[in-house]
């Protein structure tokens, strides 16, 4: 019992700081992995992949509420990012994982420093039109999600990245379709992994609904602080997520 009250409060503070930022996987994988060091890895990522979908599924409800994304834009991307992670969950399975492995502090570090050394997300001024925007999303959205289903680190933070870089959108505007997306490539690798019998589905659930939990509170605060609260835990996570990716590339 004191195992699943541990986990569920992983899950809720997952929730909560996904919500506002990304990355919960950070607190609700190290948690399962502690709690359960010998069940099979693939089973425990299956479960922690449940849990955070429908915590951010949530979380994007809410922001769906606080903004008008183009839902023109928005269908486009939650297909692109769905077949995408299919693609990329089938793809893992025939080719290592290790080159991408050792590529991705790089790219999160040059993330880092394009987004600290800018203005980006504070202003939503959308560059583009209907059809342009929808191609331009959808593109972006199909490359991360085969990312999301391959491999994973960073891809809540690389959605909203893309959304804030390449359309023009501010963080607050980019948190709804960057949601939806990572929405989208989650449920592909559920299903994946759902297929496979790699899901504890009780305790799936019950760290589902404390992940919903936190992610309603966490996205209600971003909302109220808005855009510097969203960019400042945004370079936090992506700081967090190069010191993890380097020690588990290179062992430092």
């Amino acid at each position: 019992m004191s195992d699943w009250l541990a986990l569920g409060a992983a899950a809720f503070a997952a929730g909560l700081v996904d919500s506002v930022m990304g990355g919960g996987g950070l607190i609700q994988i190290p948690a399962l992995f502690a709690v359960f060091p010998g069940l099979a890895p693939a089973a425990l990522l299956g479960t922690n992949k449940f849990a955070g979908c429908i915590g951010t599924l949530g979380a994007a409800a809410q922001y769906l509420r606080a903004t008008a994304p183009r839902w023109t834009t928005v269908l486009p991307v939650i297909a692109a990012a769905f077949v995408a992670a299919l693609a990329g969950a089938y793809a893992i399975t025939l080719v290592p994982a290790e080159p991408l492995r050792k590529a991705l502090p790089f790219v999160l570090l040059a993330l880092l420093l394009y987004t600290t050394f800018s203005d980006a997300g504070y202003a939503h001024l959308p560059r583009f039109g209907r059809r342009r925007e929808a191609a331009v999303a959808a593109a972006g959205a199909a490359g991360i999600g085969f990312y999301d289903g391959l491999f994973g680190p960073g891809a809540g933070a690389f959605y909203k990245l893309y959304f804030v870089r390449a359309l023009g959108f501010d963080f607050v505007n980019a948190a709804a379709p960057a949601k939806i997306a990572n929405v989208a490539s989650n449920l592909a690798a559920v299903l994946v992994f759902a297929a496979k019998g790699l899901l504890i589905w009780k305790l799936a659930m019950a760290m589902a609904a404390a992940n919903f939990l936190g992610g309603q509170l966490g996205s209600r605060i971003a909302l109220r602080y808005g855009n510097r609260l969203i960019r400042r835990a945004f370079l936090v996570l992506v700081g967090v997520l190069i010191v993890k990716s380097f020690r588990d590339a290179y062992g430092a």
